[in-house]
């Protein structure tokens, strides 16, 4: 495919609440992150993603916008937001903001509106039915109804997250060109493009019929008649030509319900967006990324597979978004690696063996640092609107009290969302006062202050992987190189990464056995190495548990 200046990028998530505190009220906030930015320069990352900041009630975390020109005083100003574009941009760091368009808040001023005045436009900005009864019987993603009845009125609104979360209407053209202006403004203010949220979800089957149940809530999830839907294609052809097709932006999207065979019309060379995240391999814990309660067991081998088949399918049409953390999933060490989830060379092993795929990586924050989930002893202590709902959804699908906490514990948000660890002082330094969301108990142990210095830390080794995809001799063959799978053992993932000029074999041992591995070419040097030593002869790798490699062959 064409390269595109966005496919060199190590980008950094930031949830902005939880990353540092600047201000003394127990919430971090743009001032907050450019305090840190040394710190993030030093890392070696290119692109911060920070996740919503504008003004916003909070319901869910940001995702419910009530204003898209105006940041929630929490977390600054514009005159914040602007220095800190600045200020990145000194350091060779760009900037880009989630874009949440599938839905608003319910006191952002349009919906205010239209419950106000049911003639006004800003009615027919929302999808509004009439009568005295639910209208179908879809479920939202977290949970009940997709329909929340307007008081005093026999009408009830759609909303496909929470229900102070209104869907808009995007089968009006009035809504869709208010939007693109908006789009435009933020990338006219200067930021390099959006990770747009929940994009899939913008169209609806236009029936508004119910489906067959699929729980003892006698519901159905609306991923079936609200995700991906036909003529989806015009709306976001339409965003693309009018927003980011002027702009030499980039562009993330959350495309969730997307089929392989439909990759190209997302991220090919005319697709919509510059990249996708896919959600398989996050989601091979549980039978759905929605029902919690449902877990299935799962093997190296069965997330070998989903990586592998995902890499050849991006590969075919365009570019991917490698991740294994993110603000709505649990921390990676504690789902992949399980009882060996601060096993420091596991750690590393897991970082390495994503970090290299073909695609620009995501780091999460904390991912750096080998975070842990948070244990949690009642569901009073989430904070995650989400969690709660699957809680009382697994108590009502048959789960005892202990089971449905258990299951919270594995995939709750609120895992990747408790403050950075900055130090192991009290609040680990990420504020002086109570955090908004409680600490994970871990942070004593695991911050950035013990680490740094380390030069066998986690951290140390995040550094490490950066500096070999971006500056050294070798970055042409692990940015821009082909991706091919290696037959490996079961417990092995392994894949070749191919140019021009180099070819690099990369193994992974997600065991704590040694395992012998064939190499059908000739070795010329190892090139990364998360161990001490690296055995090989001839034409066998002898893999120490946990080991990465990766190794230059002729």
């Amino acid at each position: 495919m064409k390269r595109q200046w966005w496919q060199k990028e190590v980008v950094y998530q930031i949830y902005p609440k939880s990353f540092k505190d600047s201000n003394h009220d127990g919430i971090g906030d743009i001032q907050g992150i450019i305090s840190k930015l040394n710190y993030l320069q030093e890392l070696g990352v290119t692109m911060l993603w920070i996740c919503p900041i504008f003004q916003s009630p909070m319901d869910d975390n940001g995702y419910d916008i009530s204003d898209y020109f105006s940041l929630a005083p929490e977390f600054g100003t514009m005159d914040d937001l602007k220095q800190l574009i600045d200020e990145a941009k000194i350091k060779g760091i760009k900037i880009i903001l989630d874009l949440v368009i599938n839905h608003t808040s319910d006191e952002h001023p349009w919906f205010q509106e239209a419950l106000k005045n049911p003639n006004s436009k800003y009615h027919d900005f929302y999808i509004f039915k009439q009568g005295t009864q639910i209208p179908n019987n879809w479920r939202s993603v977290f949970g009940t109804s997709v329909w929340e009845k307007v008081k005093g009125r026999d009408e009830y609104y759609l909303h496909c997250f929470g229900k102070k979360q209104p869907d808009l209407n995007w089968e009006n053209p009035e809504v869709r060109k208010t939007l693109y202006e908006m789009v435009n403004q933020w990338l006219d203010f200067g930021i390099a493009g959006f990770r747009v949220d929940a994009i899939t979800f913008i169209k609806k089957d236009q029936s508004y019929q119910s489906r067959k149940s699929d729980g003892v809530d006698h519901l159905v999830k609306c991923t079936k008649t609200c995700r991906n839907q036909p003529g989806i294609d015009k709306f976001l052809k339409e965003l693309k030509e009018n927003t980011f097709e002027t702009h030499h932006c980039v562009t993330v999207a959350e495309a969730p319900g997307v089929q392989y065979d439909e990759l190209d019309d997302f991220i090919g060379d005319q697709g919509y967006f510059s990249m996708i995240f896919d959600f398989k391999h996050a989601d091979l814990d549980v039978a759905s990324g929605s029902e919690w309660f449902k877990r299935v067991d799962w093997t190296i081998k069965d997330l070998n597979t989903r990586i592998m088949t995902s890499q050849l399918a991006i590969q075919k049409v365009g570019w991917a978004a490698n991740f294994i953390e993110n603000h709505d999933q649990p921390r990676a060490t504690t789902k992949y690696l399980k009882t060996f989830a601060e096993h420091k060379d596991a750690v590393k092993m897991m970082g390495a063996m994503y970090f290299f795929l073909r695609g620009t990586p995501f780091i999460y924050q904390g991912q750096e640092l080998g975070m842990i989930n948070a244990t949690r002893n009642s569901i009073e202590e989430f904070n995650d609107i989400s969690s709660v709902d699957q809680y009382h959804r697994s108590i009502q699908e048959g789960c005892t009290q202990q089971e449905a906490l258990h299951y919270i514990n594995l995939r709750s948000r609120d895992n990747t969302r408790t403050p950075f660890p900055w130090n192991d002082e009290i609040y680990g330094g990420f504020s002086d006062q109570t955090p908004w969301l409680a600490m994970n108990d871990s942070y004593t142990r695991i911050n950035v202050e013990a680490q740094q210095y380390d030069k066998e830390s986690v951290l140390s080794f995040y550094k490490d992987m950066i500096t070999l995809r971006q500056h050294s001799k070798y970055q042409e063959c692990l940015i821009y190189g082909d991706i091919e799978p290696i037959k490996s053992h079961e417990k092995v993932i392994a894949y070749k990464r191919t140019s021009n000029y180099e070819c690099i074999h990369c193994y992974f041992n997600f065991s704590d056995e040694v395992i012998s591995q064939t190499c059908t070419s000739n070795i010329k040097t190892v090139v990364l190495n998360n161990l001490k030593h690296a055995e090989y002869k001839e034409h066998t790798i002898i893999l120490q548990p946990f080991q990465a490699l990766l190794i230059e062959v002729e």
